[in-house]
């Protein structure tokens, strides 16, 4: 494993050839961002000519090499505590805004904002995740994101979770974040 300041790479031997995966620096959420495969320094140069086989991929451990990065990734599992901290937090605040203030602009802003940061993490279900949090059954939350996307805080992606926020929900949270610089 080679660790650099913007990620760090796993590479592995398949006869001829070296095979390097690539990870930003940060908590691991999935596969590489980034894989190459070079001929090896020793390589056999009629290994070489042959090029870069099926059977070269196929045995690409990339199983093994997530569960190397999760491992050793530095400061991955650090950062991820963390982020969970961090969000658990916002989710705290989307229940409070919900509990005060009902489904206001202010608590689409800052569920949508919740929605793409679980979503981000490569998490496998953001909703149920945001409705424990929130305190509301998950068929409300997901009612309360389609109210988001209608309402234009928050861009649809066809067949996945996630998507962007708009001008309009960083508008909200700038102004709630302006107005409440203590809270």
């Amino acid at each position: 494993m080679r660790v650099e300041e913007s990620g760090f790479e796993i590479a592995q031997r398949q006869g001829a050839w070296v095979i390097r995966m690539w990870w930003p620096a940060g908590p691991i959420t999935g596969g590489p961002q980034r894989v190459t495969i070079e001929q090896a320094d020793d390589a056999p140069a009629r290994d070489v000519a042959r090029g870069i086989s099926t059977t070269v991929l196929r045995r690409l451990d990339l199983a093994g090499a997530v569960k190397m990065a999760e491992e050793r990734a530095p400061k991955g599992q650090e950062v991820m505590q963390e982020l969970v901290e961090a969000m658990d937090l916002a989710g705290g605040t989307a229940r409070h805004l919900l509990e005060q203030e009902g489904v206001s602009d202010a608590y689409l802003a800052v569920l949508a904002s919740i929605y793409l940061a679980v979503s981000d993490t490569g998490a496998a279900a953001p909703v149920p995740w945001l409705a424990k949090r929130i305190g509301r059954s998950p068929e409300t939350i997901k009612g309360h994101l389609k109210q988001a996307r209608r309402d234009g805080f928050l861009t649809t992606v066809a067949g996945k979770a996630g998507g962007e926020l708009t001008d309009k929900a960083k508008a909200v949270l700038d102004s709630r974040i302006t107005a409440e610089p203590d809270a």
